[in-house]
């Protein structure tokens, strides 16, 4: 399973292969025990849905909503990272592509989550709040540093098993400072690569992992088409689609959004938050 993961996100993470420090931007469950910057109160009816913990009380993982024919839904996911590192990146830093991305996002009235790291916030305060002010969005953990979560990931620095809930909950904390009103109990493995002894130092945190089903091999690439191209072929009832939100490393998934919202609507889809699916999903993996 691991294997499988960490091949699925080879394009996604190619600027960490390549050795750049930082890397491209990119149900009824137990109550968190971090669900974010402002948790809802105990008496609130809305409280953000999670996953029943997985074997062993592990930190459930999450990969797609239900296969459901009749209700075409689809999580569009974004990745706002960046890593704590030296090199000629992490000087120049990564660009947001807010004045476009999330202006078409909202044109086309499409919501979205996105996986933001505790660096990313502070780097881009005003875009993180108003990213999470926003109803038609919602902020997840991606978290602090972007390092990884395991060894052999793309040539990220590996963070050591004893910082890795820290690192969530400095990201959390990073959140609150740049004024997002509540980020979600959801957390997304830098890679997405993770391994059993990951999951463990993770489980106090209450989070659940949240990877994909369909990467849309936006990182680096230039060519919108065949962005669109990979994620309408790998699309299906339910799916978490994996792209990411900065200019300098994802020049092409602004164009790419705009093919791909209306094949997919015109294919009956309906697109959705992943707190909706995983809602949608009755606590399940």
């Amino acid at each position: 399973m691991i294997t499988q993961v960490r091949r699925a996100v080879t394009v996604c993470c190619l600027g960490a292969v390549l050795g750049a420090a930082l890397t491209a931007c990119g149900d009824g469950g137990r109550r968190p025990a971090r669900p974010g910057p402002s948790a809802p109160s105990a008496t609130t009816a809305s409280r953000p849905p999670t996953l029943a913990p997985g074997p062993a009380g592990l930190t459930p993982v999450f990969r797609h909503g239900p296969r459901t024919a009749s209700d075409k839904t689809v999580a569009l996911t974004f990745d706002a990272d960046m890593t704590a590192g030296q090199g000629p990146r992490a000087a120049a830093g990564e660009r947001f592509d807010h004045p476009r991305l999330i202006r078409t996002l909202r044109a086309l009235k499409v919501p979205a989550t996105v996986f933001m790291t505790g660096r990313w916030a502070e780097e881009y305060p005003d875009q993180a709040r108003a990213i999470g002010r926003d109803p038609l969005f919602e902020v997840a953990n991606h978290s602090y540093s972007h390092y990884a979560y395991t060894d052999g990931c793309y040539g990220l620095p590996v963070l050591p098993e004893q910082r890795m809930r820290s690192d969530v909950e400095r990201a959390y904390a990073a959140f609150r400072r740049a004024g997002v009103p509540e980020a979600l109990p959801y957390f997304r493995f830098p890679g997405g690569c993770y391994d059993r002894a990951a999951l463990r130092a993770l489980t106090p945190a209450g989070v659940t992992a949240v990877q994909w089903d369909v990467v849309g091999g936006d990182a680096f690439a230039t060519d919108a088409g065949a962005v669109a191209r990979q994620v309408l072929d790998g699309v299906r009832p339910g799916s978490v689609v994996v792209l990411h939100c900065t200019r300098s490393a994802a020049p092409a998934t602004e164009r790419a959004v705009r093919r791909i919202v209306p094949e997919l609507r015109r294919a009956g889809y309906r697109f959705v938050k992943v707190s909706e699916l995983i809602a949608a999903s009755g606590g399940r993996s």
